[in-house]
């Protein structure tokens, strides 16, 4: 999947969890650099090893339900996006699930310099890339609480709070998306 928009062009790949070639760094170490870092505390693993990263995103791999993804922003990464089944990973049992749903997370990797509405065009083709599936109708995401600034980028592109909710690890957000309700939210956003 490849959206152009006005920062540039936005491409998705798998993650590739096999090593680095010499002189490269490879998707475990850019992703743990990532996870690590403290712009991304919501992800819990702050304290993570690179084994640990390796070991979660192996386990993602493995598992039927969830996949993992490095965005790449004009063909350098950038983001690391996930999409996941919501009636059988992070949101099971929680929710009522209709046909179609998809759950969604995503980081933007630690900026060197700042670029004004970057995470905004990553979200928009996070969400691209994710109905660019037929069968998606809906993406389900469940932020914490008190992840202000990933609400208003939800909001932004079309989210609405169903309720909050208690997960193991936080307390959440419930939200969805349509396919409508995004293409009604960015209407006007240079494609």
């Amino acid at each position: 999947m490849t959206s152009k928009k006005p920062l540039g062009t936005f491409t998705v790949r798998p993650l590739d969890l096999s090593p680095a070639g010499p002189g490269e760094r490879s998707d475990t170490e850019l992703v743990h650099e990532w996870v690590t870092h403290p712009r991304s505390s919501f992800w819990m693993m702050g304290d993570a090893r690179l084994e640990d990263v390796e070991r979660e995103y192996m386990r993602i791999a493995a598992h039927p339900h969830h996949d993992a993804f490095i965005g790449l922003h004009d063909g350098r990464p950038a983001f690391l996006m996930e999409r996941y089944d919501p009636t059988e990973v992070e949101l099971k049992g929680l929710y009522e699930a209709e046909p179609g749903d998809v759950g969604m997370h995503f980081l933007v990797a630690p900026p060197g310099t700042p670029v004004h509405g970057f995470t905004r065009a990553v979200i928009g083709a996070v969400m691209e890339a994710l109905f660019a599936d037929p069968e998606v109708r809906r993406v389900v995401v469940e932020p914490d609480v008190t992840n202000s600034a990933v609400q208003a980028l939800n909001k932004a592109v079309g989210f609405e709070v169903v309720r909050e909710i208690t997960k193991p690890e936080k307390q959440a957000l419930l939200c969805t998306c349509t396919r409508e309700q995004f293409e009604a939210a960015t209407t006007g956003d240079a494609r």
